[in-house]
């Protein structure tokens, strides 16, 4: 009989920049970043969700959990 759950565990990976050093999430995606948010200032949150999953996407292809 086992635990119950047989979830796998996600793996853990920090970022890393082209040069070597941790990459912070605020740095990651600029031009999507700067995009989704002249889109939210501009049109709203609930018109911009095209920008936001770029974005999204752009930080888990770095390697943040979002």
């Amino acid at each position: 009989m086992g635990s119950g759950s047989s979830k796998p565990e996600a793996a853990v990976v920090t970022p890393v920049s082209s040069d070597g050093k941790k990459l912070k999430p605020c740095c990651a995606c600029p031009e999507t970043k700067k995009a989704r948010d002249a889109c939210i200032i501009e049109n709203g949150e609930a018109n911009c969700k095209n920008y936001i999953e770029a974005h999204k996407e752009c930080m888990r292809r770095h390697g943040f959990n979002v």
